[in-house]
């Protein structure tokens, strides 16, 4: 299984990059003007401790979706399906990563889907894509 992965201790939070990584993510990938609207969300906190906010491909929010929209692709990344989305948001509220995003102008919610393309961008080189063994099976 494919992922983003963000090694924190080499993140500077932006303050020499300006969060290119963001901006490629949001720019490059998405299309959107604003790096704010990110798939990727770097977070600096007030005693200077960097967090992150992306998606990690746990792939529990594949059951809460009731138009069966969201699925892994051949690499294990979990994607939405634009064409079955309903724009119900569930897959929003039930993240507890706050991985998925939402446009305004669009119908269809957004998410990381471990491109690579933040990774190129980021100039202290703590993003990389890793392959990791996928989830174990859910039990329902």
């Amino acid at each position: 299984m494919r992922k983003l992965k963000i090694d924190l201790a080499r993140c500077d939070g932006g303050r020499d990059c300006g969060h290119v990584c963001e901006e490629a993510c949001a720019c490059k990938v998405f299309k959107l003007d604003d790096r704010e609207l990110a798939a990727l969300k770097i977070l600096g906190g007030a005693g200077g401790e960097n967090t992150a906010v992306l998606c990690d491909q746990c792939g529990d929010c594949l059951v809460v979706c009731p138009a069966d929209a969201l699925k892994r692709n051949k690499l294990g990344v979990v994607v939405i399906d634009k064409k079955r989305c309903v724009a119900c948001y569930a897959c929003i509220g039930f993240c507890d990563k706050g991985a998925f995003q939402r446009n305004p102008d669009w119908m269809e919610p957004y998410k990381c889907t471990a491109c690579g393309i933040c990774v190129k961008a980021c100039p202290h080189l703590a993003l990389e894509i890793v392959d990791v063994p996928g989830p174990a099976p859910r039990i329902v």
